[in-house]
């Protein structure tokens, strides 16, 4: 592996042998180090509850990678080098041994930067993020220590603030990321070059020239092997409140005065505050923002 610098960091993905981590995760971790986008040596360690050992992730990783580049377009070399630093940790998330386990590991291979993402059911984060902290694995020395929290994000609002509530405890606001993976969609990132850059719709992109818009999210992939993850998330959940409403906000909103996280962030929160709100049985829209389901 082609290194920067000599620092060594570890990706620990919780709840690596789900659907996320597969078809997103994996594949987009393989496309960051070919583009050479990490310093030093990344080591990329799975933490879940599945029987399997290191050849196992080490197979499904590159079942992924092979997947995403049907072509055989990738570096076999560097793909190699890549599965040479995979490393499996089986446990429950809510058991001690694996996170003891985990901090022998750290320790052993000198890593001193780490990013855990959680792409585990919702209601294992606050068990993973008590976790993290009682073995005092988010402690930043010399390197930078980073929580990856997928959405949806809470049920509700009481136990979204419980959530964050929890995190807080364990982790500077510096530290969090909370993420919702449609947005790295081409297509999507692509909406403010569209609206913002674009000298032929920025000035007719109001309320005087566009009558409505109707947001159409055509998914191609069905539940799949998510069925647990349905049961107690659902559609909204998985949908709506999420992936929606970040496309409706990216729509609607006015150009920042810079692009930079926060002043981002401050656009879409007024679009949100001065959304409707639904109350009751709705006899009629007469500008709706309509979505459809494939």
């Amino acid at each position: 592996m082609n290194s920067l610098s000599n620092e060594r960091t570890a990706f620990i993905i919780f709840g690596i042998t789900g659907d996320l981590a597969y078809r997103k995760l994996l594949p987009a971790l393989y496309e960051i180090i070919s583009k050479k986008r990490v310093p030093g040596s990344l080591y990329i360690i799975g933490f879940a509850r599945r029987d399997w050992d290191n050849q196992k992730l080490r197979t499904i990783f590159q079942q992924a990678i092979e997947e995403k580049f049907p072509d055989g377009s990738t570096d076999k070399e560097l793909l190699s080098s890549i599965l040479d630093h995979i490393i499996y940790i089986r446990s429950a998330f809510d058991e001690d041994k694996g996170y003891e386990q985990l901090c022998l590991l750290l320790n052993e291979l000198n890593i001193i930067n780490r990013l855990y993402y959680l792409a585990t059911p919702p209601e294992s984060y606050i068990n993973i993020i008590r976790k993290i902290g009682k073995h005092n694995l988010s402690f930043e020395g010399n390197g930078f220590t980073r929580v990856v929290i997928e959405k949806p994000y809470g049920r509700d609002l009481a136990s979204a603030k419980l959530l964050d509530s929890q995190v807080h405890e364990v982790f500077n606001e510096e530290q969090i990321y909370r993420i919702d993976h449609y947005l790295g969609k081409e297509t999507v990132q692509n909406i403010l070059v569209f609206r913002f850059a674009n000298g032929i719709f920025e000035p007719l992109w109001n309320r005087r020239y566009v009558d409505h818009i109707q947001i159409t999210v055509a998914e191609t992939v069905g539940v799949g092997n998510r069925a647990g993850y349905y049961e107690t998330a659902g559609v909204i959940r998985d949908m709506f409140q999420n992936h929606i409403i970040q496309l409706l906000t990216l729509t609607a909103m006015e150009s920042p005065v810079v692009f930079n996280p926060n002043a981002v962030r401050d656009e879409k929160l007024k679009v949100l505050r001065c959304l409707r709100p639904l109350v009751g049985e709705q006899k009629y829209i007469s500008r709706p923002v309509c979505f459809w389901f494939d």
